[in-house]
């Protein structure tokens, strides 16, 4: 005899689906968004450009069709004052998702081997205590290169004096960023791009189930 178990809509993973769904649902918009917005929240970050290692993904999303989507970055903006340990409930989300949305434009503006004209993105508002369960989902599902892969995308500036760490894979492959050079040499370039032809041989997981 099978035994069907029951379907929890408040299972944690059943929560983070209905989050991603929701996400590639959004339209497309570029990066970044033309408005500003008050908001926290999710977002996924799409490439369909020229550069030679991403085209499995580019040509994908040269398709314009919204299943066929694969974001080569996700991640999150959480409301101010989140990160030093304070839960975000009831606080201001304030311009969050759209300044983080900001802030990786800067960072592909500066690289000297990316248009900021071949990215868009999608972005959802969520509430607070979702945001953390959507992203991780999100990189689950879609093993977004720039995540899995290509470290430091999202990386800041380390600051004045602390500049003995390796420079970010991501800024030997997209080389750029003032800060990064002052770097100690990170991953050679050949083992990067090695790396990214047999990542794409797996096949990027793209399932919503």
């Amino acid at each position: 005899m099978i035994i069907e178990p029951p379907f929890n809509p408040l299972d944690k993973k059943n929560l983070g689906v209905s989050v991603a769904e929701a996400l590639v649902a959004r339209p497309r918009s570029s990066l970044p968004p033309d408005a500003k917005f008050v908001a926290a929240g999710v977002y996924a970050i799409y490439y369909c450009g020229s550069f030679a290692p991403y085209r499995p993904i580019a040509e994908q999303n040269k398709k314009g069709k919204r299943d066929s989507d694969i974001p080569i970055y996700v991640g999150k903006a959480v409301p101010p004052g989140t990160r030093k340990g304070g839960t975000g409930l009831d606080v201001s989300p304030g311009c969050a998702l759209y300044n983080r949305l900001s802030e990786h434009a800067e960072s592909i503006q500066c690289a000297t081997n990316l248009r900021l004209d071949d990215f868009f993105c999608r972005y959802l508002a969520v509430d607070d205590i979702w945001i953390p369960l959507g992203e991780n989902l999100l990189i689950e599902m879609f093993r977004p290169v720039w995540n899995v892969l290509i470290d430091g995308f999202g990386n800041h500036d380390p600051g004045k004096g602390r500049h003995q760490g390796k420079r970010p894979t991501w800024d030997v492959l997209h080389p750029g960023r003032t800060w990064a050079s002052k770097l100690q040499p990170g991953k050679p370039l050949d083992v990067i791009l090695k790396e990214i032809v047999e990542f794409f041989e797996q096949g990027p997981n793209v399932s919503l189930g």
